[in-house]
C-alpha cells in the first residue's frame, strides 16, 4: 500500500519540508481512494503513524535510499482532534515535517521533482460490504 500526500510548505534555509504524509478524509468528509481503490481508516492510519513516530521516524527517497532525513514534526488529525482544537473543515489525516540532510533530494524538492510525500505499509486488504 503506498499513499502520498502533497508537500505545502518548504524552509529553504533549515531544509525543512512538511505537508500531508496520508489524508483518509478530506475537507468535505469524503473518503480518499488511493490509486490501487484502497482505503484507510483515521484509526489504522493514527496506529500507522505512531508506530512510525516510536520506531522509524526516518525519510527515504522513493522508498529507498533510507536516511535521506529524519521526522520533525507529527500530528494525526482525528474528528475529535479536531473537534477538541475547534478545527472545522481540517482533513483527517496524518501532517508531518521532514528535515532532509541529503542535499541531491532537497535539490529535487526545490525544484518541484519531489512534490508529495508517500508512506509506503503493509496491510491485510479486507473486502468491505456497502450497506
Amino acid at each position: 500500500m503506498r499513499i502520498s500526500g502533497k508537500i505545502v510548505k518548504a524552509n529553504i534555509d533549515e531544509h525543512l519540508v512538511f505537508g500531508w504524509a496520508s489524508v483518509a478524509i478530506d475537507e468535505d468528509g469524503k473518503t480518499i481512494v488511493d490509486s490501487d481503490g484502497d482505503t484507510i481508516s483515521i484509526s489504522e492510519l493514527e496506529r500507522a503513524a505512531y508506530n512510525f513516530v516510536m520506531w522509524g521516524r526516518v525519510g527515504g527517497e522513493m522508498h529507498e535510499n533510507i536516511y535521506i532525513g529524519t521526522l520533525v514534526e507529527s500530528m494525526v488529525f482525528t474528528p475529535e482532534k479536531c473537534a477538541a482544537l475547534g478545527l472545522e473543515g481540517v482533513p483527517n489525516g496524518w501532517w508531518i515535517g521532514m528535515k532532509i540532510f541529503d542535499n541531491k533530494v532537497w535539490a529535487k524538492i526545490k525544484s518541484g521533482k519531489y512534490s508529495m510525500f508517500s508512506i509506503a505499509g503493509r496491510a491485510v486488504r479486507e473486502e468491505i460490504e456497502n450497506e
